[in-house]
This record gives structure tokens, sequence and C-alpha cells, in this order.
């Protein structure tokens, strides 16, 4: 973008954003077909049969534990699986650390869209449930690391979205009051914990939410591309 040219802000309802903060997973990089070939590695290991795409993509979204313990319930009894997790998790991320970024894509319009951010002026984080390391890791691969100020996984505080405390600490490591903070996200989680935190919430149509109708969650708006989403947003 030329340098010359001034963008409006973002604002929503009127109140203008200072920050915006970005789920990763579904909404800025297409990863089901990380999960779904780390996931096809790991279940061998336990004489289980592999899993199809689609099993994968409604468990996303909550975190490695949530998405290993589920997969691990489509083939045995909550107590089997309950004895097979710790090993399970352990095994999921050490081939997680091979696979990371080998068969996933950015989704179109997001560099474009982030660059819009940053030449609004926006300070940008990310915040994720998958670990920190294999955040950043992936979004170095994928020229995206350099937009972020701060990159928070699900390993950096006691607790994970969709609760609100990591877009709370985000927002006060970076310096902005929720209030003037966007949340930029693909799944009811993201809304909630947006909602909890007091910020504002755009939900992309792309991304993976369980297997449910993004526009069934409130949100200011919804984009099929970062880089087409409005900078005056309504409430």
């Amino acid at each position: 973008m030329n340098a010359q040219l001034q963008l409006p802000g973002l604002s929503v309802n009127g109140r203008s954003m200072r920050a915006a903060i970005v789920d990763l997973d579904g909404t800025m990089v297409d990863t089901l077909g990380d999960f779904h070939a780390t996931l096809n590695r790991m279940l061998p290991e336990f004489g289980l049969p592999e899993v199809s795409r689609d099993q994968v993509e409604v468990r996303i979204g909550k975190g490695s534990e949530y998405l290993v313990a589920q997969t691990l319930r489509i083939h045995v009894s909550d107590a089997q699986a309950d004895e097979l997790y710790p090993r399970a998790i352990d095994a999921y991320q050490r081939h997680y650390a091979d696979v990371n970024g080998k068969h996933s894509d950015v989704f179109p319009g997001v560099l474009e869209g982030l660059q819009r951010f940053t030449d609004t002026g926006l300070v940008l984080a990310c915040i994720t449930n998958k670990p920190t390391a294999y955040a950043r890791e992936l979004l170095r691969q994928k020229g995206l690391l350099d937009f972020f100020r701060a990159v928070n996984g699900g390993d950096a505080f006691a607790r994970k979205k969709p609760d609100p405390m990591p877009l709370v600490e985000t927002c006060r490591q970076i310096g902005i009051d929720p209030a003037h903070t966007l949340m930029v996200g693909d799944s009811q989680n993201d809304a909630l914990a947006a909602g909890g935190a007091g910020c504002a919430v755009v939900l992309a149509t792309y991304g993976y939410n369980h297997g449910e109708p993004i526009r069934a969650t409130a949100a200011a708006a919804y984009f099929d591309r970062l880089d087409q989403l409005p900078l005056q947003l309504p409430a």
C-alpha cells in the first residue's frame, strides 16, 4: 500500500478501534490438513483407524487437548479414551511438531487484510488455543509473524478461549483497553471470549465452528475475506 494514502480508522458503532486480536486456525490459516495428518499419524500407534477430514473439522477450535480427547471417542468408550489420553496427547504433540504448516494454507485475503489493518494504525496481536511455539512457527512459515506485536497460544495463560482471560491479558500486554480492541475470529469460542472481555467481534464465514452456522452467533459483522471487512461497522 502507498504510504502516502491515509485509510480511515476502524470503528464499531462509532467507537474507534485501536487494536485487533486475530485468531489463527480457521481465521488466518486453513490448518485442517495439519490436524488431519497429525491425528492419522497418532491413531495407528494405538491400533485405532484413521479419521476423515470431516470428523476432524467439527472438533477443531478448543485446543489440541480437546481435539485428541474427542477423536479418541470416535473409536473407543469414554473410559478407554480417558485411559489412552495421556499417551495420545504426547504422541499428537510429537507428530504435530513435524507436520506443522506442511498441509496448511493462508486463506485468501488474509495477508491483504492484515496489511490494511496495519495501514489504519491498528496494533495487531494473535491469540490461538494451539501452543505458542507452534503458533509462532506457523505464522513465520506463512509470512504473517511480523504483523503481530504479541502472539499468545493456549499455554500462555491459565485458561483458554472461550474464557476471556487470553483477550484481557493480551490487551494488557499491548496497552490497549478491550473496549477499543476488535476480536477477529471464526467461531462461537471467539465470540464468547470477546463478549466476556468487552471486545467487539467480527467472524469469518469460512472457518471452523464445530459444524454450526456461524451467522447464528452474534457479531458486529461477518466476512468472506478479511480484506473486504468494512472499516465502519455497526454494533
